[in-house]
Order: structure tokens, then C-alpha cells, then sequence
């Protein structure tokens, strides 16, 4: 019996090899693609379809390293010590090469960058414990150095940035300003100085629009005779919060907002706003000012006013 079913077998096997089809010499056996391999530029990585049945799956990203290297792209530098060296001679000096090195600042010989944040051409320093302004680079545009120690503002500090638009020093203790400090910051728009220990206003340069010297200790006599005149482009000028016994004279014609309150002013020209001499002038910019929390009676300059669109802001008793 087990030979009969050996040969039974065996003429199965027999018969089944005779019914396929006769095979093509030289037809080469056709590969099916791998799904996890991808084709093209010849690239042997795996092909990261998410499906659902893939989600979960964990992805190797160490097998994309090193495929593209941009190093000799970018220029080389040699950072060191209190200086940047340039290797490649036309492009300028990155901002992860300015460092610091004063005694006074957290980290001595630490890369401005490092304490501070540096996103474009805006420095972030905010509560870093600075005693003074950082060495900053040339392409700065925006400085915010607010919450810190520093008390002085020296002639040095913003002498070689030439793009200066924004300077922000809210919450330090300031208490002084060399002479020509901003002056010269030919760009400079806005100027933030609040709440520091200033007894005088700076001198400004003409492009400032925005000067915030509120919540200091500024007095009458620390403001400059006529210091806002030639400052054409000022709009808004906010100095409440101060020591000031009047109001700071003449203002610029394009003066939009005039922040005063809680000084010790007690009392005003009637040139102080419009021009007495001309009675159809008005001032259509000057829309906001605040005088209220001062020992002032504005009532008692009716006349101070007619120039205006609305009447300031104040005890009228």
C-alpha cells in the first residue's frame, strides 16, 4: 500500500509540472518594489508614510544625518575672548561674537548672546542682572534691557550703533546720562526711560517720535529750555509721574499726546498750547493731554485753550 501511494504522489507532481506555462529564456524575475524603501535619487532611507497602521511607529531620524553639509556655505569664525576674528573677510561679524566682559555682568567673557536673546537684529536682556549696556552689534535695531541694575548710561554705550531704532530701559536705576548719550542716534524713534532714578532729561536727537520718561524724579530744572522744539517728529511725550512744577515749553507742532499727570504743576501761559497772536490756528494733532493729579485750577486759563480740539484732562473747579 505505501508503494501505490508514493506513486500516486509522484504522478501528481509530474502532471502538475507539465501544466505550467513554458518560462521565456533571458525574462529577467520582476522585483516588487519594497514599500519602506524610497527610489529616488537612488537614496537608501526609508520612506515615512504615516498611515493609520504606521502612526505609532518611531522614526529614525539618524539615517538622514549628515546627507547635507552646508559648512562650506557659511563664512568661518574664531570667536575669542573680548574680539571676533574674521576668517572669511566679506561677510559681517555674527551676533554670537560680541562678548562680554565686564567684571560687573553675571558671566564674565560670556557671548552677549548668551545672556542676552538675540532673534534678528533685536537684543533681548531683559532681567539679566546687567549693571551696564552690553557690547551690542553694529546691525542692532530694537535693545530692550528691561528689569535690570544698570545706573548709568555712558557716551560709549551707543556710540557705534548707527541703526538704533527702539532703546527700551524700563525698571533699571538709572539716575544719569552722559552728554550726547542718544544724541547722535540718528535713527532713534523711541526712547524708553521709565520708571528710573533720572533728575534730567537727556538731550535727544530730531528723529525721536516717542519719549517715555515717566515715574522718575525729573524736574523743571532738568528739562533744557526749549528742549522739544527742534524735535519735529515727536508725538508722544509722556513724563508723568515726576517732579515737575510746569510745563515744559514750546512743544512741537505735530505733538499728538501730552502725559503730565501727578506733578506739581500749578499753573500755565496762555501761550503754553496755542499761539495768543493767532486766534485761527488749531492744533488738530494735540488730542490727548493729561494734567488731572496736579495742584493746577485749569479753569483759571480759559483762554489757554482755544486752540485746541479737546480740552486737557484735569480739576476744573
Amino acid at each position: 500500500m505505501q508503494s501505490v501511494a508514493l506513486l500516486g504522489v509522484t504522478t501528481l507532481a509530474l502532471v502538475l509540472a507539465l501544466a505550467a506555462p513554458p518560462k521565456e529564456e533571458g525574462e529577467k524575475k520582476e522585483e516588487k518594489p519594497r514599500a519602506d524603501i524610497a527610489t529616488d535619487d537612488n537614496l537608501d532611507l526609508p520612506n515615512y508614510d504615516l498611515s493609520l497602521d504606521s502612526y505609532g511607529e518611531i522614526i529614525d531620524l539618524s539615517l538622514y544625518e549628515e546627507l547635507y553639509d552646508y559648512s562650506d556655505l557659511a563664512p568661518k569664525w574664531r570667536c575669542e575672548l573680548g574680539r571676533a576674528r574674521e576668517e572669511s573677510v566679506t561677510a559681517p561679524i555674527p551676533a554670537r561674537c560680541c562678548w562680554l566682559t565686564a567684571p560687573s555682568l553675571p558671566a564674565p567673557g560670556l557671548p552677549t548672546c548668551l545672556v542676552c536673546v538675540c532673534l534678528g537684529t533685536s537684543m533681548y536682556c531683559d532681567d539679566a542682572e546687567l549693571e551696564q549696556i552690553p557690547p551690542l552689534p553694529l546691525e542692532t535695531t530694537y535693545l530692550y534691557a528691561r528689569f535690570n541694575r544698570i545706573s548709568r548710561i555712558r557716551a560709549s554705550d551707543f556710540a557705534r550703533l548707527k541703526k538704533l531704532k527702539r532703546i527700551d530701559l524700563t525698571s533699571n536705576f538709572i539716575s544719569w546720562v552722559d552728554e550726547a548719550s542718544f544724541q547722535q542716534l540718528s535713527t532713534l524713534q523711541e526712547l524708553i526711560l521709565a520708571e528710573n532714578r533720572l533728575t534730567a532729561l537727556p538731550a535727544l536727537p530730531s528723529s525721536v517720535v516717542r519719549l517715555d520718561a515717566r515715574r522718575n524724579r525729573i524736574q523743571s530744572s532738568g528739562v533744557r529750555p526749549e528742549a522739544f522744539r527742534e524735535l519735529k517728529k515727536l508725538q508722544f511725550l509722556h513724563l508723568s509721574d515726576n517732579k515737575l512744577d510746569c510745563i515744559p515749553v514750546p512743544l512741537p507742532e505735530g505733538l499728538r499726546s501730552l502725559h503730565l499727570q501727578n506733578n506739581n504743576i500749578r499753573t500755565m501761559h496762555k501761550d503754553t498750547f496755542c499761539d495768543s497772536q493767532d486766534h485761527g490756528h488749531i492744533r488738530w494733532a494735540l488730542e490727548d493731554i493729561r494734567l488731572d493729579h496736579n495742584p493746577i485750577n485749569l479753569s483759571l486759563f480759559p483762554d489757554a485753550y482755544f486752540c485746541l480740539p479737546r480740552l486737557p484732562t484735569g480739576h476744573f473747579y
